[in-house]
Parts: structure tokens; C-alpha cells; sequence
């Protein structure tokens, strides 16, 4: 009897090992690092003798809630993300077994503000956007107390912008990118009052929620995750402002031109160093329990962390990606080789 049951676990575990068997690597994420590692998939298909890697759009949220589910090959194996892995994202890996990934960071990006090259230029600080693009602005000068955003022209926010409608288009809550630009942009701009900079000391929570939450009335429209689809609908209508990464406003200089924030450019350069106020960090997690299981996975991520992909001279460079420094690309190429832990102590910091 005892043998006959044993007989029927095994039966059942080869079974479902065979029905959830996959021999491709299943990748989601972030919108930004989508088309970098499209590329990447594209060549590591081509000269590994693996199968070319499937990736899906989802946004960063939306691919770490995927990534985070559980084990098993009916889940992702990696998600790509522009913005880094939050603590409470990490615990939901961690109730769901996903207890051991790696972070790879593969460099950097900047949030472009641009419009169709046809329409008006904008010149823009981070205060005026926080003016124009936040839900509750403030009722004094100082910023002790918010009223309901009443701005509808550019030139209500400040007399130099154009005389037109405030309409801007851009990522959902999904998407990494709009968790990047309420926190780079529209906060930064927030905290030039000093009474909102006050609040995040007396209350951090109502400090963010207040600080980083976007209008719903109209001048900020959401265009989902597909970047391309904001390019066209800026190109159709020329007073209107996109909200996207560099790569995508890098490919598309015949249609559409930036703004300049706080008086620098979205260039190579300034990202790289820092100096565009909007840049932020690109990430791919990699979940180590399928390293094992699913082919292929170690030598993708050692392509994607190669000198030959994002060095100074790699072939992502040419594609939008801003490289990090030598020894920090070396130190996440290390990483990549040993799938080194990723330890959450980082985000306490």
C-alpha cells in the first residue's frame, strides 16, 4: 500500500513537472528597459544556441507583481525595471517564496518632458511642474496649506510659458517611469516651497501622498505603458507635452524635442553626471530558483552584463542606454556571474 502511494506521488510529480516544463526564458517589466533588452534577447537567441528570450511590457509595478507570485516555471523568471525593487515588494517575493533574486543595475536613464518639434518650446523648472501636473498645489507662498489644482494654462504656472493648455501624456501608475518622474520631478518640485518641505518632517506620509500625487482633472492623461503610442499622439497634436525615457526621445529627434529642466537638457552628458535633474537608475531582477530549471538563464544575464553590451563602447549605448561607471558595471557584472543574493538591507538606508 505504502508503495502504491509512493508510486502515485511520483507519477503525479512527473506529470506536473512535464505539463509546466519550459525551455524559453519568460521575461516582464519596466516599458524603459523593455526595448534594451529586447536587443539583448534578439542577439543572446542568435549566438548562444539558447531560444530567444519572450519578454512582455507589464511596467515595473506591474512585472514585480508577476515576478513576486511564486516559483515555478508558470511564472516570470526575470522583470525588468526603471526604478529600483521597493521593501514591500521584496515581502511579497518572500511570502510567495520568491526568497533569493539578484539585482543587476545595467545603467541609467532620464525622464524627457518634449513635445512635437512643430509646437511651442518649453523651458521648464521643477517647480513648474509640480505646479502644473500635481493634484494639490499650494494656497500660500510658503506652502503651509494645499488647495485643488487650478491651473489650466502653462502661463497661470509661470508668466514665461506659452500662453497654451496644460495637457501632458504620460505613464500609468504601473509604470516605473511615473513612479520616477513623481519622485524626480514633481516632488523635487514640491519641496522648493518650504512649507511642503516642512511637512515631510511632521508627517511623511501625508508629505508624499501629497507631494507626489498627480491631477486626475484632465491635464495629466494617462497613454499606458507604450511609449511609442505618446510619440504619435504628440506629433498629433503639437501643444501637447510627453512624459518618457530618454531612449525613446534619443530614437524620435525628427518628431519630437525636449525641454529644457531647470535650465539643462536631457543629453548624454548631463545624465550620465547627474546634472539633468530627471535621471534615474535601470534595473533587471533575476529569480535564482529558476536558473536551475530554466535553460539559459546564467548566460543571458552574463550577455546583458557584459563590457560588449553596456560599456562605454557596448551596443546598448547606441540604442539610448547611459552606462554606468566602469567599476560599478564591473561590480553588477560580478553579481550576474554568481547570481549574488540581493540583500534588502539597501532599501533601509
Amino acid at each position: 500500500m505504502k508503495k502504491g502511494i509512493m508510486t502515485i506521488v511520483a507519477l503525479a510529480f512527473v506529470i506536473n513537472t512535464e505539463s509546466i516544463a519550459r525551455d524559453q526564458i519568460k521575461i516582464v517589466g519596466s516599458s524603459t528597459v523593455y526595448p534594451f533588452a529586447t536587443v539583448v534577447a534578439e542577439r543572446f537567441g542568435k549566438t548562444s544556441g539558447f531560444k530567444t528570450p519572450v519578454i512582455e511590457s507589464t511596467g515595473s509595478g506591474g512585472g514585480l507583481k508577476l515576478f513576486c507570485n511564486g516559483l515555478g516555471t508558470q511564472h516570470p523568471d526575470i522583470t525588468n525595471a526603471s526604478r529600483r525593487i521597493k521593501m514591500k515588494e521584496v515581502k511579497n517575493c518572500e511570502k510567495n517564496g520568491v526568497s533569493d533574486i539578484t539585482e543587476i543595475k545595467i545603467g541609467f536613464d532620464g525622464i524627457a518632458i518634449a513635445n512635437s518639434k512643430s509646437g511651442p518650446t518649453f523651458d521648464l523648472t521643477l517647480k513648474d511642474v509640480y505646479l502644473a501636473l500635481a493634484k494639490d498645489v499650494p494656497s500660500d507662498k510658503e506652502g503651509k496649506e494645499v488647495k485643488p489644482n487650478p491651473y489650466k494654462m502653462w502661463n497661470e504656472v509661470n508668466p514665461k510659458l506659452p500662453a497654451k493648455p496644460i495637457l501632458v501624456i504620460g505613464p500609468p501608475p504601473t509604470s516605473g517611469t511615473r513612479d520616477a518622474f513623481n519622485e524626480l520631478a514633481i516632488e523635487k518640485g514640491c519641496k522648493q516651497f518650504p512649507g511642503r518641505k516642512a511637512l515631510k518632517k511632521e508627517d511623511k506620509n501625508l508629505y508624499k501622498s501629497q507631494c507626489r500625487a498627480v491631477r486626475e482633472d484632465g491635464p495629466y492623461v494617462e497613454a499606458g505603458e507604450n511609449d511609442n503610442l505618446i510619440i504619435e499622439k504628440l506629433v498629433a497634436d503639437p501643444v501637447a507635452l510627453g512624459v518618457f525615457g530618454y531612449s525613446f526621445l534619443d530614437q524620435n529627434k525628427d518628431k519630437v524635442k525636449a525641454a529644457n529642466v531647470d535650465g539643462v537638457s536631457p543629453e548624454f552628458e548631463a545624465i550620465s553626471s547627474g546634472k539633468y535633474p530627471v535621471s534615474r537608475s535601470l534595473f533587471f531582477y533575476v529569480k535564482n530558483a529558476h536558473a536551475a530549471v530554466i535553460p539559459g538563464i546564467k548566460q543571458y544575464v552574463r550577455e546583458f552584463t557584459s563590457s560588449k553590451a553596456v560599456g562605454f563602447d557596448g551596443y546598448l549605448i547606441s540604442k539610448g542606454l547611459i552606462p554606468l561607471q566602469q567599476s560599478e558595471r564591473e561590480k553588477f557584472e560580478k553579481d550576474g556571474k554568481i547570481l549574488a543574493k540581493f540583500d534588502e538591507k539597501i532599501l533601509k538606508k
